[in-house]
């Protein structure tokens, strides 16, 4: 259970006081414990609340199944959307302002279940804004790759990694280090996570026939010098974005790919010829976020002889020395017992130079290009995770967790 109790003054003996005040109270008490998304979920005889807070759900409440209801249609009342559809999906969106947490926008996403409509909120506030590249955890050598490839006036930057590995706040940072008054930046996403100011952005919208393809024919007509696409899913948004990299424009996109390397022949799956690809791409960025200790109870951890031969054999080579000193998180008030707070990112940042370009050429297979990334000086993401594990930043256990090993 959560630490604060904000929620619960709500309900007293079983009785609700306000569920106007209850809604309010929950999206207040998520964003003080830094919660990234609310999950409303319907059982047989109650309603489970659980926080998504580090990347991690952790069952908080559980509120009488009586008011499962009213909690559900408070909500659709403050998204816009219809009260009276209870059995097909629905999104919409809304903005709290209030005087201890500012201006968070709110993203709805209803659904049907078994037990009637759950609901998920995504809180998007504007802590994004206030990341740098040095903050998202990259090293000095990787930040002078991307720094160089945005200094480009054309091409394109890629981030890669699985949903909710930190992609869009990466290209976000990135966005914002670009935004000076001389230059024209557009955006097509689906959906807008964070507003930025003096930046047009555009949503995706299926009903319209608003896809990331026609959306970035649309900008190109605009007269734009920096577009990002949100993500590129197909074939034809692959080719739309190839080809404005090719003709002046630097371009800013995501795929869905383990690692840097992979991306490379999922740009060929998708039926981009291997000139325009090694043509285009400046960087490719693949990252995924792991969870810091804990400051306020972190201790000391020394390796058994058996963790670190499995540490040895996962990255095939000896990554810690027998007296390595690493840390932990013991849980305390501060982490909810969890022993962490807070994440950072742990990347591999693939720069495409002479070398690669030629085994591109030659379609080499990803482990070749890995292989040669590596030999020019990339450094994986689970070399810099481990990095990460002898600064005390976060546990191996991490490391391994959000790499799936």
């Amino acid at each position: 259970m959560i630490k604060e109790n904000k929620v619960l003054k709500e309900l007293k003996g079983g009785q609700i006081i306000s569920i106007i005040s209850l809604v309010d109270a929950l999206i207040e008490e998520a964003h003080e414990l830094r919660s990234s998304d609310i999950h409303i979920d319907p059982r047989e005889n109650e309603v489970k609340i659980r926080l998504r807070i580090d990347g991690m759900l952790q069952d908080v409440y559980e509120f009488p199944k009586d008011i499962q209801q009213e909690v559900v249609t408070r909500i659709k009342v403050l998204a816009g959307i219809r009260t009276d559809e209870h059995q097909t999906g629905q999104d919409g969106r809304f903005r709290v302002i209030s005087e201890h947490m500012g201006a968070i926008d709110v993203r709805v996403s209803i659904a049907p279940t078994y037990y009637g409509e759950n609901a998920v909120l995504r809180l998007l506030s504007d802590r994004a804004e206030k990341f740098t590249l040095d903050t998202l955890g990259f090293r000095t050598e990787d930040m002078e790759k991307i720094d160089h490839a945005m200094r480009k006036p054309y091409g394109m930057i890629l981030a890669t990694g699985p949903t909710g590995s930190g992609k869009t706040t990466t290209l976000y940072t990135i966005l914002k280090a670009l935004h000076t008054p001389g230059v024209s930046i557009i955006t097509i996403e689906d959906p807008i996570e964070y507003a930025i100011n003096d930046i047009i952005q555009m949503q995706v919208n299926s009903k319209t026939g608003l896809s990331f393809a026609n959306g970035l024919r649309s900008i190109l007509r605009q007269d734009p010098d920096i577009i990002m696409v949100g993500e590129i899913r197909d074939g034809e948004t692959a080719g739309l974005a190839v080809n404005t990299a090719l003709t002046g424009h630097l371009v800013l996109s995501s795929l869905h790919t383990n690692d840097a390397a992979t991306t490379l022949p999922r740009l060929l799956d998708l039926g981009i010829e291997p000139y325009l690809i090694t043509a285009t791409v400046n960087v490719i960025i693949a990252q995924r976020l792991v969870r810091k200790i804990c400051e306020k109870c972190k201790i000391k951890h020394v390796f058994t002889k058996y963790e670190l031969k499995y540490l040895d054999r996962i990255s095939g080579k000896t990554s810690f020395d027998k007296d390595a000193q690493t840390y932990r998180g013991q849980g305390c008030d501060d982490c909810n017992y969890s022993g962490y707070f807070g994440r950072i990112g742990i990347y591999e940042v693939f720069e495409m130079d002479e070398t690669v370009r030629e085994a591109m050429l030659k379609r080499s297979s990803a482990f070749e290009i890995k292989k040669t990334a590596i030999a020019r000086g990339m450094k994986t993401m689970v070399d810099d995770g481990f990095d990460k594990v002898k600064e005390g930043i976060t546990t191996v256990e991490e490391v391994l967790r959000v790499i799936h090993e």
